[in-house]
């Protein structure tokens, strides 16, 4: 029979990562000036709508094509396929309309949980373009990037029965490569095609809203233990696990992250604290179920310091990701994925004395990255020499929100109050 409390587990899980979402809204929102705050948190909510529908259409038939006897997939089993009786999910539907499931939750359950790391996937992107992308082009280039990139990736890594990591041995378990790398990349790319920003350098662009950023990365934390503990599917003692190494590793990250700052900077600032929390996250993602607690605290504060350190890498290479989806996520999921070859319980370096592991580890993290870099290039290629990519130059420097959305993020009086009061 089917299992009603793994159910509303996953059910819960699924609604907490949606959360994450918003949370990333307000994070990226108050990190970019009070003008472009609107375009900013709308490419966010951009992601839901349109990732949302592409995954009921075709988007979990691609990355959970089921490839055993009787379906109908066309493609390349294992890196790029599609099962057609999934499509618009009407094999999903008829099995959980079942009367009888003997299994831990309905497909549908399924479905929806996996809907939300392909939504925040796509919106962690955004933040690499921040002040100077087009609505409507980031709208184009979301589709056809989820299309072509994450549903296959997700079906690389998370697709167990067919996943080419899955066959490989890779221990990815919540999305360090199929998340954060595959955006990370993705960022970098977009951050090249659209080049620097007015006045980019550093110190130039100041976040406007602290508060934002710490209630977006307060939200985001929230929503992570949806991300890494559900990642299990059940309530059981790997949830646990994933659950406890979701608490430490941040905590532990934003230690060094504001240890690094105060260093380098003298001060140890909100948006820091806000920014460690983030790439301890990051890092544990792929890690949690595969890391005590102790080996998870030395990932997260690691994390913390080199995270902190890379952020700096856009000044000296000279690219701009606007809000260091580069330094957190990618380098964040690069090195949270290498970790597990050292240090994963029973097969990492340590435990095994072989470099196997490791491996097999930076196989998984070169071949998202490359292949993401290079779709997303060329996607936001395209896209910039035909509609265009990038606003006008003149709506970039005076913000945004009112050239793109015909809106002001901060409103403070209306137009009638502007009339002058003649005092007697």
């Amino acid at each position: 029979m089917l299992d009603q409390g793994n159910t509303a587990f996953v059910l819960i899980m699924a609604a907490l990562v949606l959360f994450m979402t918003p949370g990333l809204a307000f994070f990226y929102g108050g990190l970019v000036k009070a003008k472009s705050v609107i375009s900013m948190m709308m490419m966010s909510f951009g992601a839901i709508a349109l990732v949302g529908v592409l995954w009921v259409l075709y988007g979990y038939a691609i990355a959970f094509a089921n490839h055993g006897a009787g379906t109908n997939v066309s493609g390349i089993v294992g890196f790029f396929s599609i099962d057609w009786n999934q499509f618009g999910l009407g094999q999903a539907f008829e099995e959980s309309q079942a009367s009888k499931i003997n299994a831990a939750y309905p497909s549908m359950a399924f479905v929806g949980f996996q809907a939300t790391f392909a939504i925040i996937t796509v919106a962690l992107i955004s933040g690499a373009i921040a002040d100077r992308a087009k609505f409507g082009a980031w709208m184009i280039f979301a589709g056809v990037w989820v299309t072509v990139v994450y549903f296959p990736v997700a079906s690389w890594v998370f697709n167990l029965t067919s996943g080419m990591f899955a066959t490989w041995g890779v221990i990815d378990f919540a999305g360090g490569t199929a998340v954060h790398i595959n955006a990370g990349a993705a960022g970098l790319a977009l951050a090249l095609v659209l080049g620097k920003r007015v006045g980019f350098a550093k110190g130039a662009h100041k976040p406007h809203n602290p508060p934002f950023v710490l209630l977006g990365a307060a939200i985001l934390w929230f929503g992570w233990f949806g991300f890494n503990a559900g990642s299990e599917g059940a309530a059981d003692g790997v949830a646990s696990l994933a659950w406890v190494n979701t608490l430490s590793a941040p905590a532990a990250a934003v230690l060094g992250w504001l240890l690094i700052e105060k260093l380098k900077d003298g001060k140890a600032t909100s948006v820091g604290a806000a920014s460690g929390a983030v790439a301890g996250l990051v890092a544990i993602t792929p890690a949690c179920a595969a890391l005590t607690p102790g080996w998870g605290l030395l990932l997260g504060f690691l994390a913390g310091v080199i995270c902190c350190f890379a952020i700096d890498w856009k000044y000296r290479l000279g690219f701009d990701d606007s809000l260091d989806v580069v330094g957190v996520h990618l380098v964040g999921g690069i090195f949270g994925t290498l970790y597990l070859g050292i240090f994963a319980n029973g097969t990492g370096l340590i435990f095994s004395g072989s470099f196997e592991q490791l491996g097999k580890q930076a196989t998984a993290a070169a071949a998202v990255g490359i292949y993401s870099f290079i779709m997303a290039f060329v996607i936001g290629y395209i896209i910039e020499k035909t509609i265009g990519f990038r606003v006008k130059t003149e709506d970039e420097v005076a913000g945004i929100d009112t050239a793109v959305h015909g809106e002001e993020g901060y409103v403070l009086y209306e137009e009638a109050d502007r009339t002058p009061v003649t005092v007697r």
